[in-house]
């Protein structure tokens, strides 16, 4: 099986066409508030209300927008479907639109926090650097959006004092990156400062995390790599190294979190998270491990996770463009993104 990116783009552009043309079934997560409260999800999200929920649409869109990246710096045409994509990226995320998403978010303000949150940053900076012209036409729509996002994650942190560890949406350390990555990219320092000093607060003395303990059977994010993979963003590549050294003691060479999980029935939505545990892994696996090499390591915790990660890859990658639609409705962006870094590490090495 073939894991690079050129394999894959145009079935997950296929992906991606028909999850964002989706409407139903739409999962609104909407608080009612009275008996006239009925709006239907197009209508309380104009932007977002397609790909089964509302943060799997925004994280989709996300994809849609890096293939349409991906397709104008290569020969890649996506399958002939660049146009589409593309289309449907100008129709979805108008500035109408946006400055609607903005004031649900500014009305509720603990609505998909902190995950759909992140990946709405995410989407941000996308847009704004993206290599596609029109594309990035979309950037000046962002900003009442990007001004919510952070207002929001501002008070989150300041006012939380623990973070939550759950492998799941309300996992704090997979959102403070996303969160984080983008403040760089969209020139937000204050926030940027903000996610590095509460991500050093929460997790910087964490040491000997237990791995044996984690995977339930809804699991698509690894606690512990999760933390990992921020606070390689967060701390200089030297101090990563120290503490990634006792972050990782309890971790063996052939512990389980190292290897691809069971799924025993593909139609069960809460099973099919556990192929986006492989690839969430497999893309955090990835980063550290190149974290690590710039901070001249070579050997032990290097040659522990290293191995792990075309593995993890490899076992999620088929269910993300498969018939079900509780996977396809969302894998493909964890897949894009571990094969993303996967890449960059070849490249790096080269």
């Amino acid at each position: 099986m073939s894991l690079d990116r050129s394999a894959w783009a145009s079935a997950f552009a296929r992906v991606v066409i028909g999850n964002l043309e989706r409407e139903y079934p739409y999962a609104a997560q909407h608080t009612t508030v009275g008996p006239e409260d009925r709006a239907l999800p197009v209508e309380l999200h104009p932007a977002f209300a397609t790909s089964y929920d509302w943060h799997s649409s925004v994280h989709m869109h996300w994809l849609a927008a890096r293939l349409a990246a991906y397709a104008s710096t290569t020969s890649d045409t996506l399958g002939g479907l660049e146009a589409q994509v593309t289309g449907i990226l100008e129709a979805h995320l108008t500035a109408h639109n946006l400055a609607r998403e903005a004031e649900y978010l500014a009305a509720t303000p603990h609505y998909e926090r902190p995950y759909g949150w992140a990946w709405g940053f995410r989407l941000a900076a996308e847009v704004s650097t993206s290599e596609a012209p029109a594309i990035r036409a979309l950037a000046p729509g962002f900003t009442p959006f990007i001004d919510v996002l952070e207002d929001l994650t501002t008070r989150w942190v300041q006012n939380a004092a623990y973070p939550v560890r759950h492998d799941v949406h309300s996992n704090s350390a997979f959102g403070l990156l996303l969160a984080l990555d983008a403040a760089r990219v969209l020139g937000r320092a204050e926030l940027a400062e903000t996610v590095s000093r509460t991500a050093r607060a929460w997790f910087g003395s964490d040491a000997g995390w237990p791995f044996a303990w984690e995977r339930s059977g809804h699991d698509f994010l690894s606690a512990g790599f999760a933390e990992a993979d921020l606070m390689r963003a967060v701390l200089p590549a030297a101090e990563f190294a120290g503490w990634a050294d006792g972050f990782f003691s309890a971790l063996e060479p052939g512990d389980e979190v190292l290897a691809p999980a069971v799924v025993r029935d593909e139609n069960d939505p809460q099973q099919v998270h556990l192929f986006g545990l492989d690839l969430s892994r497999a893309g955090s696996a990835r980063r550290v491990v190149d974290a690590l090499r710039d901070a001249g390591a070579t050997g032990g915790l290097v040659e522990t996770l290293e191995p792990a990660v075309e593995p993890l890859l490899a076992a999620g990658l088929a269910a993300s463009v498969g018939e079900e639609y509780y996977s396809t409705h969302w894998l493909a962006s964890f897949a894009w993104d571990a094969m993303e870094a996967r890449e960059h590490a070849a490249l790096t090495v080269g």
